[in-house]
């Protein structure tokens, strides 16, 4: 989607991603040192804030500015920057933890952001890589129905060459849909440099 799209839908639907999993986030940041963060397509700022809220410095990217609106709107101390992160340069050795969450772009695209995501990290710094799997398809459950943009945590680990997996596994959750309840399909990879 581009630029447009995304800030149409966060017109119509300023919230639209109030049931991401913040709490696996929670569950493996928690035990993180708070240090310098970067969230890659931070949208209207839900992780950002709450990583600023822990003790982290944050600075979110999206290139939607009706969300980054949303964001300053919530938090106006952070640094939100306007970028398309398909051509965005990370500061090199820059950030103790990297996320990339719920960011779907062509394979080719992605492991590009990938790599830069990977490069933004200080040596010891961690990366967490969270989005909509490919079995996800036919869940009934809100995602891409492109398989290339969607995940497989043995292939987003492969993407991270030069880290140490540290994790790399399939997660389900429930979610409400228009037509009732579904499972939703993730994978979740987190690697340090």
């Amino acid at each position: 989607m581009e630029r447009e799209d995304w800030d149409r839908r966060w017109e119509e639907r300023s919230h639209h991603c109030h049931d991401d999993p913040v709490d696996v986030l929670v569950a493996e940041v928690s035990g993180l040192t708070p240090g310098r963060a970067l969230d890659l397509g931070c949208g209207h700022g839900r992780a950002a804030v709450w990583l600023a809220e822990h003790g982290w410095r944050v600075t979110g990217v999206d290139y939607s500015e009706v969300a980054l609106r949303l964001a300053r709107e919530r938090r106006p101390d952070l640094d939100w920057v306007s970028a398309d992160l398909r051509s965005y340069e990370p500061e090199p050795d820059a950030f103790d933890l990297v996320l990339v969450l719920y960011v779907h772009l062509p394979s080719h695209e992605r492991q590009a952001l990938l790599g830069r995501a990977a490069a933004a990290l200080v040596p010891g710094g961690t990366i967490l890589v969270l989005g909509h799997a490919v079995e996800n398809l036919g869940t009934g459950a809100p995602g891409p129905s492109d398989p290339d943009v969607l995940y497989a945590a043995g292939e987003i680990g492969g993407e991270l060459a030069g880290l140490e997996p540290v994790k790399a596994e399939r997660l389900t959750r429930r979610v409400e849909t228009e037509t009732g309840e579904a499972e939703a399909v993730d994978a979740l990879v987190i690697a340090r440099r």
